[in-house]
């Protein structure tokens, strides 16, 4: 038996010391057993496979992509996790997550934003019932309007309804103070009304279903003035968004939207103005 040649050849380019015959399947460099990595033809250097690693494509998680893919409604899932979460810190000794951003009238001029993060808020009186009867329905409603309107003009259509919903306490119970997201769900649900009949749709369910949250707005200790201003913020929302839904009236439509955003900052306002004025 004749000995193999020895050549720098035939050592691994990584540890000169350790022969070997075995050459990279992309770039023909000789590797030992420990530089080798198993491809799908032969065996790769480091190197090789650094680039390879660099240049894959890169994968979302599956939960991720079940999540966030196209035509999933990632907007509706993150409000129901955002409002949830707040809800859980409601719950904590010591933050006062309640007291710094439920929804007091009397505190907008100095703390504005109380109008939206109140939506975000629940009641804890009867455990966690509110939280999950407004969740439900925004599972059942926010896909549906979601997959319909897009993820921007959805979120825009619950935060201007939800802002309405505060605007209607002010107006008309300007010493109450509130928390939930009612006001955003009834805008949704004014919202789904004004699309549906528009589109030629049997809306009989929905006005029964409305109806129903209608009656019970009244009963003590709900905040129907949050409702009426949702559902008037929304159903605006909407009308707005069927008289705009050629694709040449995008830009119209975002300034009507923005347009129905500030007229219930004016009716605000108004309102922090006239209860400012001195009486008699």
């Amino acid at each position: 038996m004749n000995d193999l040649p020895v050549s720098a050849a035939n050592f691994c380019y990584r540890h000169p010391g350790r022969q070997s015959f075995i050459l990279c399947q992309r770039c023909g460099r000789t590797i030992c057993t420990e530089c080798q990595t198993q491809a799908a033809v032969g065996v790769i250097c480091p190197e090789c496979m650094k680039i390879q690693r660099k240049n894959a494509p890169r994968t979302k998680p599956a939960v991720l992509t079940r999540l966030t893919g196209s035509g999933q409604p990632t907007v509706t899932y993150a409000l129901i996790a955002l409002t949830v979460f707040m809800f859980v810190l409601q719950w904590i000794p010591g933050l006062g997550i309640t007291q710094r951003f439920a929804y007091v009238p009397a505190l907008t001029i100095v703390e504005p934003w109380r109008m939206l993060t109140s939506i975000f808020l629940h009641s804890q009186g009867g455990l966690p019932f509110h939280v999950l009867l407004n969740m439900y329905a925004l599972w059942l409603f926010g896909p549906m309007l979601e997959g319909m309107l897009g993820r921007g003009r959805f979120l825009a259509l619950y935060l201007i309804s939800g802002f309405a919903g505060s605007v209607g306490v002010l107006v008309l119970a300007p010493f109450t103070s509130v928390v939930g997201a009612s006001g955003a769900l009834f805008g949704l649900m004014g919202a789904f009304l004004i699309i549906q009949r528009g589109l030629g749709g049997n809306s009989k369910q929905l006005l029964v279903l409305l109806g129903i949250n209608v009656v019970v707005s009244f009963i003590p200790g709900i905040a129907w003035q949050a409702h009426l201003g949702g559902i008037v913020g929304g159903a605006l929302i909407g009308f707005v968004l069927m008289r705009t839904r050629r694709p040449n009236q995008k830009g119209v439509q975002i300034v009507l939207i923005a347009a129905v955003a500030v007229l219930f900052v004016a009716i605000a306002a108004l309102r922090i103005l006239s209860l400012l004025a001195p009486v008699g």
